[in-house]
């Protein structure tokens, strides 16, 4: 039993070490240093002033992550029927993202957060439901969003892009149409299995698994699609308030974080732009979040800030000063995580696989 311990918690802190955090650092600074290298223009920067007004709109940058957040700690509460604490929580919510900072977007976080709600003291079941409804529900912002999106704003404005070039602005609308179709087809798996047919979806996803190519990931596959199976049960149970409230909470959350963005241009060009540019550039944002799911590199890593200062470059200056406040964006909205990550991951780990750490108890 002993053994079993220590293979376990060597596999996870192997996943989840706080040394991944220089993987995605290394790569965001090189991209950036060649972009850097490229455009870089010291007169384009004497248009930026900073200023008591520039402090209060970085503020209010800050302040929209925080919104994110709490947005998420709410949502996965009352996920949890309230059985997990605010602390507990936060603390779910802290390593959740963490682990989608260190690894590629398209993998994110999710198949980790099982284990770290679970061993909050919720039975693994229960986890599995709740991991999934936030996966439901994050995909399902997206898929209504963008559809909005194309509808309200003009698709014109919404795609050009006139310091870039047509083979650049092309792939990126290819990128952000491939992310959208994966989304949607992740979203109606996800919601045939958990509110239709979750036997049928096992049986799919078994006979998938009998490939040789995947045979040997078989049993795990089996796992899951119990898992569905279950959490099918758990989920269609559930009152039209409990999805409105974690829709809300969901809303909020991924709406905050595309404001960030437009805080920090508000910072240092106040007043440059009217509320239809404002809400474009809030477009965008999600546009190329959408682009992001297709990154191969932990958090999106050197992909975001490149997208970043093409697709919005032309609210900026210059390309320059495009590449410097994408660098001022992540350093709100993402590396926060990794240093907060890297803080919290090993004493989580102590306590929840140390030796003196107390069995998990089992709600299901």
């Amino acid at each position: 039993m002993e053994q079993e311990r220590q293979e376990e918690n060597q596999k996870l802190t192997k996943k989840i070490s706080p040394y991944k955090i220089i993987y995605p650092i290394i790569i965001g600074l090189a991209v950036v240093s060649y972009m850097l290298y490229k455009e870089f223009d010291p007169k384009a920067f004497d248009m930026i002033t900073f200023t008591w007004n520039t402090v209060f709109w970085l503020f209010v940058a800050v302040l929209c992550m925080a919104i994110r957040d709490l947005g998420y700690i709410i949502r996965i509460k009352i996920l949890s029927g309230g059985k997990l604490t605010w602390i507990q929580s936060i603390r779910v919510i802290f390593l959740w993202e963490f682990t989608s900072a260190v690894t590629p977007s398209a993998i994110g976080g999710t198949s980790l957060a099982i284990l770290f709600v679970h061993k909050e003291g919720i039975g693994v079941g229960k986890s599995s439901a709740m991991v999934m409804a936030t996966s439901f529900l994050d995909e399902l912002y997206f898929i209504i969003m963008f559809p909005l999106i194309l509808l309200f704003v003009n698709h014109q404005a919404l795609w050009e892009m006139p310091d870039t070039t047509k083979a650049v602005a092309d792939g990126l609308i290819l990128v952000a149409v491939i992310g959208y179709c994966v989304k949607l087809a992740y979203l109606l798996v996800l919601s045939y299995g958990l509110f239709m047919n979750p036997r049928g979806l096992k049986w799919l996803i078994m006979k998938l698994f009998k490939w040789r190519i995947l045979r040997k990931w078989r049993h795990d596959a089996n796992e899951a699609g119990t898992d569905i199976i279950r959490n099918s049960h758990e989920l269609k149970s559930m009152p039209f308030s409990f999805w409105l409230k974690t829709f809300g909470a969901t809303f909020f959350s991924w709406t905050a974080r595309y404001w960030v963005v437009n805080a920090i241009l508000v910072a240092f060009w106040f007043g440059r732009y009217d509320w239809a540019q404002h809400f474009l550039i809030f477009a965008r944002q999600l546009v190329m979040w959408i682009m992001m799911l297709v990154s191969p590199t932990p958090g999106g890593s050197g992909f975001a800030e490149f997208v970043f200062s093409k697709y919005l470059g032309e609210f900026l200056p210059s390309a320059g000063v495009a590449i410097a406040m994408a660098i001022l964006w992540r350093l709100i909205s993402y590396y926060p995580y990794l240093f907060i990550g890297a803080f919290i991951v090993p004493k989580w780990i102590a306590r929840s696989f140390g030796k003196t750490s107390k069995q998990t108890k089992t709600n299901n």
